[in-house]
């Protein structure tokens, strides 16, 4: 396996420029993730790693040495498309053997690979059939199978699982992650899905307008974003924000209350956007006092998912998302209260939307390094007795 840098990268198509200046490298064996929404460029730099697209500027080097100059073909990198790309008139065994007969490997050779392969992703009854023969899962697999009987360097995988139904790709994705670990392969994995992005990967590179906006393991983003965009881009459903203006006690609101800040904000002043993640919300379903500040809001819309529910709600003159732990939910239209734990706030300049430190040693570090290191959540912490 490899280790990819990539350095600098600039890519322009005619006068549009799609990357810019973009900084990445890829341990070997290690599994990233590069997510954003549509258009931000993922797919390009996946493109240009293997070799199907020239940089503008910048380099794309494999274990120190520069690629750019280097054929596709001669990258030995293995890319596995959205459309899975099959051959429709060979069969499985067929489409698995071809690129191997190609590049002139002996029979024998060819023959154990595709065995291998084929035994490895549980694909060996269906050899004989043709592409149109076999569901998406299963058309999947081999194009999986076809990136690993090349037996490349590294794997790039361009959203493999967005033709696939919902249900299908959660087990797709245990399927693709233990492979992963058994070969020890090098993967870069493009994906728009952050649920993707989160359960599959080592790091994550998240991408927004042809940058890279932060890199760090999936909970370095999520308990750690840099900014407002990876705060509301990581974590389904997404974080609340809630605008207002710094004063003495805290933060407040377009409606006047007050949301309660940790002393440990000392850096934070002028317009602000105070974070709470769903999870970090809790309805306090009776009228004893609790320990946590809250927020009144005022009930929108309910959406039962079985063992828990999301409240949507009004408060603070804007839409806040609570997800509920349990079947008992208030009606619509209903006030309620929300509290919250003021450590678990997430703080961001309104105007420049970045994250605001919550210590000194904190604002010390984000001045040098948008990566920060983060710890896992409980979201039983924040149940609330009553």
């Amino acid at each position: 396996m490899v280790r990819i840098d990539i350095i600098e990268l600039s890519k322009n198509f005619g006068g549009h420029r799609v990357l810019s200046d973009v900084n990445l490298s890829i341990a070997e064996g290690e599994f990233v993730a590069l997510v954003g929404p549509s258009g931000c460029g993922k797919s390009t730099l996946l493109r240009i790693i293997a070799g199907l697209e020239a940089v503008t500027a910048g380099t794309v080097a494999f274990d120190g040495r520069p690629m750019n100059a280097v054929p596709p073909q001669a990258r030995n990198v293995a890319m596995v498309f959205q459309s899975y790309a099959l051959y429709p008139h060979m069969r499985v065994r067929g489409n698995l053997a071809f690129g191997l007969k190609q590049k002139g490997l002996r029979p024998d050779e060819i023959a154990r690979r595709v065995d291998s392969a084929a035994k490895m992703l549980e694909i060996g009854s269906l050899l004989d059939r043709y592409p149109r023969e076999l569901s998406g899962g299963q058309r999947q697999r081999v194009a999986m199978g076809r990136a690993m009987v090349r037996e490349p360097v590294a794997f790039l995988l361009d959203e493999p699982l967005s033709n696939i139904d919902a249900q299908l790709r959660v087990s797709m994705r245990v399927e693709i992650r233990a492979l992963q670990r058994r070969l020890a392969a090098t993967t870069l994995y493009v994906t728009h899905d952050q649920v993707e992005a989160i359960t599959l990967a080592d790091r994550i590179a998240l991408m927004n307008a042809g940058c890279i906006v932060q890199i760090g393991s999936p909970l370095d983003l999520y308990d750690r974003p840099a900014n407002r965009f990876v705060a509301g881009f990581i974590g389904s459903p997404a974080m609340n924000f809630i605008p207002g203006r710094r004063i003495d006690r805290g933060v407040q609101a377009a409606d006047g209350s007050i949301i309660v800040l940790p002393s440990s904000y000392v850096h934070a002043d002028g317009d602000l956007l105070v974070g709470l993640r769903p999870e970090h919300l809790c309805l306090v379903v009776s009228e004893k006092a609790t320990t946590l500040p809250t927020i009144d809001a005022l009930v929108r819309h309910v959406e039962r998912l079985g063992a828990e529910s999301e409240l949507y709600a009004d408060g603070c003159r804007t839409r806040l998302c609570i997800r509920h732990f349990g079947r008992d939910v208030p009606a619509i239209g209903a006030p309620i209260r929300v509290a919250y734990d003021p450590t678990r706030i997430h703080l961001f300049d309104k105007t420049t939307g970045l994250r605001v430190a919550e210590s000194a040693a904190e604002h010390e570090a984000s001045s040098d390094n948008n990566t920060f290191a983060g710890s896992p959540l409980n979201s039983k912490e924040f149940q609330i007795s009553t």
